[in-house]
């Protein structure tokens, strides 16, 4: 398969292949599911970088027990529509999936809950746990940070102190969902690792480097000699820094668990909340102004030639649907990661849809 340059994939042949691939290093046949599902679900969505590519890594954390193939998370505490947990690095999709069920079944009951979560393991795309949420009525919150990373500088440092902390959103309106997935670093670890291991540049200076300098160099990182820019960069980046601050403390702090401890072992810290508008104003009265606000952006005037304003998660919905009837389409890159750890035969099994050269 190498010779391809991409090729589509039938997502329900792709999530089977991945399944296959988790059981066969240990991993509990129906958390192998759940981590699975959740990885081609990011590809559908078009989170390439957080989808199937990730199997390899997960897969070697399984191998070497940096990732818990079975077990449960310890409660550390429990207050009804608050929770606390210790993850015991199980794999972040199978923790994050059943905090936002437990927490989607306490709102409904307490109006909003949450569940704070550390010692996950990576907990993969944000933004594909969201739909399963907005589909019930529900608003759903979910933040993540890195307790052992030190990629991002705070605004003004020019070495790294904390970790990109992404934040996602979903809420419901009158049409599709609004899904929200932003990092509060101007870009991610994973893409930057991925150009540096290809021996390419950022798309524009994300980083900055030991003397304060931008810099497009991916590299820097791996070398310590530069750090990721905050969310708004050098104009703007005291506000991607205070945001960092916030998922750090609703993280981290919340879970009781992270960078204070000084970990040597890598893991993430989780916050998931839902809140239920029908304990609130009211589930018309929330779909009838997001939707009307949704309305009025897509309408908004734009510059001659320039198309329409498109809403968070309106381009992944519309891709998600046009995968699920064409099939997953896998880059040449994330083939190769692919080959590597999916037998033939499974391969075979699973079948190409399309492919282009």
């Amino acid at each position: 398969m190498s010779d391809r340059r991409q090729a589509r994939i039938a997502a329900d042949a792709l999530q089977d292949v991945c399944q296959a691939a988790l059981c066969s290093v240990g991993l509990a046949p129906a958390y192998a599911a759940i981590v699975a599902e959740t990885l081609v679900e990011a590809d559908l969505l078009g989170h390439s970088t957080h989808g199937a590519a990730l199997l390899p890594r997960y897969l070697k954390e399984l191998e070497e027990g940096r990732m818990a193939r079975d077990g449960e998370p310890a409660v550390i505490k429990d207050t009804a529509a608050s929770a606390a947990w210790d993850g015991h690095y199980l794999p972040g999709p199978v923790l994050v999936r059943r905090a936002l069920d437990q927490a989607s079944e306490r709102a409904v009951r307490y109006g909003i809950a949450t569940v704070a979560i550390g010692r996950s393991h990576h907990i993969a795309c944000l933004a594909a746990y969201l739909k399963r949420i907005t589909d019930r009525g529900l608003i759903a919150v979910i933040a993540s940070s890195s307790p052992a990373t030190r990629s991002v500088a705070p605004f003004g440092a020019v070495e790294g102190v904390y970790s990109p902390d992404p934040i996602a959103a979903g809420y419901p309106t009158e049409g599709d969902p609004v899904l929200i997935d932003v990092s509060m670093s101007i870009t991610t670890n994973s893409l930057t690792s991925q150009l540096a291991s290809a021996g390419e540049k950022l798309a524009h200076p994300w980083l900055i480097d030991a003397d304060g300098n931008p810099s497009d160099d991916p590299s820097l990182i791996g070398d310590g000699c530069g750090a990721l820019l905050p969310m708004g960069g050098f104009d703007h980046g005291h506000k991607g820094f205070a945001l960092g601050l916030l998922v750090e403390a609703l993280t981290s702090g919340l879970a009781g668990l992270g960078r204070a401890d000084e970990p040597t072992r890598w893991g993430a810290s989780v916050l998931v909340m839902v809140i239920d508008p029908k304990s609130h104003g009211g589930i018309e009265s929330l779909k009838r102004e997001t939707g009307f606000l949704a309305d009025a952006c897509r309408a908004a005037s734009v510059a001659t030639g320039k198309p329409a304003v498109r809403l968070p998660g309106e381009r992944a919905l519309a891709l998600r649907q046009e995968q699920r009837e064409n099939g997953v389409l896998l880059s040449h890159a994330a083939l190769e990661k692919l080959e590597g750890c999916i037998a033939p035969d499974a391969w075979a099994k699973a079948g190409i849809v399309s492919s282009e050269t």
